[in-house]
């Protein structure tokens, strides 16, 4: 298999990721909601696993393949763009933003864990799930 075939079947498995983290996101919501604390943190240990699969894999792809042109025209390019700009900042902007949550997990700090978490959770889910919409476009 040459390396655009592997960067190609790299594609899906990158969605398929994004797909687990959102769907463990959601877990760790309602475990955390529901006050199931073992739950949840093996729901976000799972989230945190799927993301950091995909980042390992997206830039196995990129390095792989480079960049990919949007098919598209008109207003479903304008669309594609706005959504693809918007993941691509939110997506650097989460990195730090979840390493800190860990940190603060596991030194216990939960109080600042908590408060993190009310704004770095929706911005991992909008991540997650706007990767799976670039994708599919």
């Amino acid at each position: 298999m040459d390396a655009q075939a592997f960067g190609d079947l790299l594609a899906p498995v990158n969605a398929t990721l994004n797909a687990t983290a959102t769907g463990f996101l959601v877990a760790g919501f309602a475990f955390i909601r529901s006050k199931r604390i073992d739950a949840h943190r093996r729901a976000m240990s799972g989230a945190v696993t799927a993301s950091a699969l995909f980042l390992v894999f997206y830039v196995t792809r990129f390095s792989l393949t480079g960049t990919h042109e949007f098919a598209g025209t008109g207003t479903a390019r304008s669309v594609y763009l706005t959504i693809l700009f918007s993941h691509m900042v939110l997506a650097a902007l989460v990195v730090p933003l979840v390493l800190r949550l860990l940190f603060l997990a596991w030194k216990e700090r939960f109080d600042a864990h908590r408060r993190m978490a009310r704004w770095t959770y929706p911005i991992w889910m909008y991540v997650s799930v706007t990767g799976i919409v670039v994708y599919v476009m």
